[in-house]
């Protein structure tokens, strides 16, 4: 009898052991179902992790928005390429403007080419306009020779002629241009006519005679490169359009990263023979990513020589 009671003992002993441990189990498996917070990936070697931060909320009615965190702000800024040392943006790079401005630097429709027997090809694209308001204020004498230049564009337009495009209108041509970034000058090369530039960044100086690529002096305001084009001639255009300036422009250029491969570009025309105030354009410049990208040459005078001297040739009867 006292085996049998033993046994049963033994057995109930065995059972609430077994519930115990299945219990435990399942109470484990069920604090499993819940999935934990999400942790950060380990850091790459020799970086720091860095706290993820809260999400925004939007502010209350009546109250102001929240004011970022202390270098939040610069959080772009903190990946651009940066001299060494020095500590300034570097630039150097080939870089393209995507923007239809060298057809137009206004907003403009789309039009026919030159010839209807080309058909689609050489058409005018329609583009959005890069002048701050759209509005270039042109005295009312320079209004009417920007008409007449409209009008004779297909044989007027400097660029039909192979001349160095001037600035601003380099930067947004449909070819590529190169910087090369130095501590006292900077150098600018464009695939257009071979033309180019060197940006003094020391003590200015001034222009000694008018060209078509001006005189460049440079310098920095924070992370931006500003340069002053002085000593233009008369000789270039805005766009295609017969957009035009007289000699006495003066172009401040502007130059900031927006990303590593994205620069902000303005440019402010004061020119007052030939506008009422100061205007401005502005624009992205985008970096060529392309595999071993470089800037090409195009040499464009042969292709102009009949153009500008055909007139010239003696009659051959």
């Amino acid at each position: 009898m006292r085996n049998h009671v033993g046994r049963f003992a033994a057995a109930v002993a065995a059972v609430v052991t077994i519930l115990s441990v299945s219990i435990a189990l399942v109470s484990a498996q069920g604090g499993q179902t819940k999935a934990p917070a999400p942790t950060a990936a380990p850091a790459a070697r020799g970086q720091t992790t860095t706290p993820a931060a809260p999400a925004a909320t939007a502010p209350a009615r009546g109250q102001a928005a929240p004011t970022p965190a202390r270098g939040q702000a610069n959080a772009a800024a903190a990946g651009i390429p940066r001299m060494s040392p020095g500590g300034k943006p570097n630039f150097t790079g080939l870089w393209q403007s995507l923007s239809g401005a060298n057809w137009d630097i206004q907003d403009h429709s789309s039009e026919p080419g030159p010839f209807y027997q080309l058909g689609a090809e050489f058409a005018i694209p329609a583009g959005q306009g890069v002048v701050d308001g759209n509005e270039i204020p042109y005295r009312p004498e320079a209004l009417e020779q920007r008409k007449k230049n409209r009008l004779n564009r297909w044989t007027a337009d400097p660029e039909l002629k192979c001349y160095m495009p001037g600035i601003p209108r380099a930067t947004y041509m449909s070819f590529p241009f190169q910087i090369v970034q130095g501590d006292t000058k900077i150098a600018f090369a464009y695939e257009f006519a071979t033309s180019n530039r060197v940006v003094n960044m020391g003590t200015p100086t001034k222009a000694p005679v008018p060209t078509w690529m001006g005189w460049s002096n440079g310098r920095w305001e924070g992370d931006t490169l500003v340069i002053e084009v002085t000593g233009n001639n008369d000789q270039t255009w805005f766009d295609r359009a017969g957009n035009f300036h007289s000699d006495a422009m003066k172009v401040t250029e502007r130059f900031t990263y927006r990303t590593p491969d994205v620069i902000d570009y303005e440019a402010t025309i004061d020119d007052p023979k030939t506008f009422t105030r100061t205007w401005k354009i502005s624009l992205p410049l985008y970096r060529r990513l392309e595999k071993n990208a470089k800037l090409l040459e195009f040499k464009c005078v042969e292709y102009t020589e009949e153009l500008i001297y055909g007139h010239l040739r003696k009659p051959t009867n």
